[in-house]
């Protein structure tokens, strides 16, 4: 019985693995804003940026915000909307 419990549990968590490879922005790389953008935009708003990133076709981004607060955020490329955090 014990060997069944570990063998489903086995199964299940590899059934989620795809998911967790999915990409958290699905936008086309020909309708990305530049990074020259999102570093104008983001420094408007107060941020410094030490690093930009692309991952899971988002645009990483390393920096501390308005208030000084280190920030490791996933942007969308096309609208810059904050979509996630690194945490």
């Amino acid at each position: 019985m014990r060997k069944l419990v570990v063998l489903s549990t086995l199964a299940l968590g590899a059934a989620t693995l795809p998911a967790w490879a999915e990409e958290r922005c699905t936008v086309p790389q020909a309708e990305w804003r530049t990074e020259a953008d999102l570093t104008a935009d983001l420094t408007a708003k107060g941020w410094t940026i030490a690093q930009i990133k692309t991952e899971d076709g988002c645009y990483e981004v390393y920096g501390t915000d308005k208030d000084g607060a280190k920030q490791e955020v996933f942007i969308d490329p096309k609208t810059f909307e904050i979509v996630g955090h690194d945490d």
